[in-house]
């Protein structure tokens, strides 16, 4: 006699592949790991990361007959053609003392900010495959490319201290501010890289637009002018004089030139100067750096 269905013992039901590898101890490869974690597993790599960058600058102009001497004939060059078309021909000079000095400080602050966001944008998508073969943290990327740059950096700040002796400005106390200067910048620097990274990753496109941003917000930082001069014709609007105030890469550049430059060191700072170096350095660091973690499981998909 045939046992009623009820009767009928039922069927263990299939442990779906997500139970099954939570059994075994299986985790999501690429999986974002809580922020602390990451941070351990980022430090862990710093070896990684400051070799990267040290090879990375070594092989830049690798080609090129002068080689590394190139790291510090650019900036040169670029203040020498901007001499000539801001300070000569508009006159951008005319009541500016130490023209030349202040020039060459901008342009040498400018081309590591510039540059280190630039190279930030392409930091994830021009290493797909080294993202699709290996784990590791991702931001090891765009720091790695800010480290780069820092490096020269420091290289081309010992050429422009020889300018600057050159062109007559002594060395004093005040010297010793370009090292918080120089942090400051490189945290600001390392957290817009990493936001440019992120939105790089997604959009590859930015990088072909990134030269005409950098080129506007140059020419917006007072590189080649006074920003102070300007704002004390009185007349701008209100929000254009704001944000030349706000403007971060003004106020680094202003920073560094208040340390290194005699006539521009005999002024008074603007009010709560330091104070919007370092928060625009946190803001960009820590910001930059926890956006870009949360986005950590999805470099390198699609």
């Amino acid at each position: 006699m045939t046992p009623p269905a009820s009767a009928t013992p039922a069927a263990p039901a299939a442990a779906s592949p997500a139970e099954l590898a939570a059994a075994h101890g299986l985790t999501v490869s690429g999986a974002r790991p809580p922020l602390p974690e990451y941070v351990r597993q980022l430090w862990g790599r710093r070896h990684f990361v400051t070799a990267y960058a040290t090879a990375r600058m070594q092989a830049t102009y690798s080609t090129a007959k002068l080689g590394q001497v190139w790291h510090l004939v650019t900036p040169v060059l670029n203040a020498a053609v901007y001499y000539f078309v801001f300070g000569l021909i508009m006159k951008a000079s005319h009541g500016v003392p130490d023209y030349l000095p202040f020039l060459l400080t901008g342009v040498f602050v400018w081309d590591f900010i510039g540059s280190s966001i630039n190279a930030g944008t392409r930091a994830v998508h021009a290493n797909l495959g080294l993202v699709r073969a290996l784990h590791f943290p991702r931001a090891s990327l765009p720091l790695a490319s800010v480290l780069q740059l820092f490096q020269q950096l420091l290289v081309t700040m010992g050429a422009l201290v020889v300018l600057l002796l050159a062109f007559g400005q002594t060395p004093g106390p005040a010297w010793l501010l370009a090292a918080p200067v120089l942090a400051l910048m490189a945290v600001f620097c390392a957290g817009c890289a990493m936001v440019m990274a992120r939105i790089g990753s997604k959009a590859p496109d930015v990088s072909q637009l990134m030269p005409f941003v950098l080129r506007t917000w140059m020419y917006s930082s007072g590189v080649m002018w006074s920003i102070e001069q300007m704002l004390r014709q009185g007349n701008l609007p209100h929000w254009v004089a704001l944000a030349l105030k706000l403007n971060p890469a003004a106020v680094y550049i202003d920073l560094m030139r208040y340390a290194l430059i005699d006539s521009f060191g005999a002024h008074s700072l603007p009010p709560h100067a330091w104070a919007i170096a370092v928060g625009w350095s946190l803001l960009a660091g820590v910001g930059g750096f926890v956006w870009f973690w949360k986005a950590e499981e999805e470099y390198g998909r699609g």
